[in-house]
């Protein structure tokens, strides 16, 4: 089975569908090894691994896409990955389904951000209008050509314009044919239950560490009717604190020694990344003479 039915079938068994977030490729096989229903790339994570930017619209298309590919080559599990706006009109949304279906990903994002977007739980965001974001709902829905591959749109009116806007165009999002829909950072459980009161089809939770919207636990957000939760931003952080710790450790040190402990031992990293299997193919296919 695809990796597109595999995660369509997840989301019709009712069960919620835990998809922590990656910000490389390394990540994502470890979410697919650990054994995850799904991994989310997230342009956030993309940005600062990436670039060393903040997520601010600076990642291209055709960036995005080549760490699609190399998302689901290496998780192993479905991806759900971020396209931010679409990367413009809709005819650039066109040219976008297209690039990321090739890719191999289970669903893709879009919002209505303004471009250039910002991350949702920043201030500042600025949203298209609502029948601009129907148009471009309308023109992926009509480029993609397997029926499997997921498209979710995503509003971030609630922070400019208030939970009752975000969630008249999350109606109107799945009205234009979305099968998943994102209403970015509700302030609260009340807001969070109503987004799943209006929304008839499949619905995401964002848990953003520090960001607008309450961490409520997977089973919580499951009886609310949630049918997704992404865990966007936690391995950039983790990992950005790891590497400071790092840096500044051999800094004062001198040495790495005094880091050991915090670090995983060299056969279980070569195991983890796949080594073993490098080394049968190598056998396999050895020239004998």
């Amino acid at each position: 089975m695809n990796s597109r039915k595999q995660l369509k079938q997840l989301f019709q068994s009712g069960k919620l569908i835990v998809a922590p977030g990656a910000h490389d490729a390394l990540t994502a096989k470890i979410v697919g090894k650990v054994g995850f229903d799904a991994v989310y790339m997230t342009g956030y994570g993309q940005s600062a691994s990436h670039l060393g930017e903040p997520d601010a619209g600076l990642m291209t298309m055709s960036e995005m896409v080549m760490r699609a590919n190399t998302f689901v080559e290496a998780a192993g599990v479905p991806v759900i990955a971020d396209a931010d706006t679409g990367f413009g009109n809709a005819i650039n949304v066109i040219r976008t389904i297209r690039e990321y279906e090739k890719a191999g990903v289970a669903v893709i994002q879009l919002e209505d951000q303004v471009m250039p977007k910002k991350c949702g739980h920043m201030t500042g965001r600025q949203v298209i209008s609502k029948d601009e974001m129907v148009g471009k709902i309308k023109a992926a829905v009509d480029a993609r050509i397997d029926p499997d591959f997921m498209i979710m749109a995503r509003t971030d009116a609630r922070t400019v314009h208030g939970i009752e806007e975000a969630l008249e165009r999350g109606v109107a999002y799945q009205e234009a044919g979305a099968d998943i829909i994102f209403i970015e950072s509700p302030e609260s459980e009340e807001e969070m239950k109503k987004i799943n009161e209006a929304i008839s089809v499949y619905t995401l939770a964002n848990m953003v560490e520090g960001g607008r919207t309450p961490l409520v636990p997977n089973d919580k957000l499951a009886a609310m009717g949630y049918n997704l939760v992404i865990y966007p931003t936690a391995s950039t952080y983790v990992t950005t604190k790891a590497m400071l710790d790092l840096m500044e450790g051999l800094k004062k040190d001198g040495t790495t020694a005094t880091m050991i402990d915090k670090m995983i031992p060299f056969p279980q990293f070569n195991d983890l990344i796949g080594l073993p299997r490098i080394r049968e193919i190598e056998a396999k296919y050895a020239n004998r003479g």
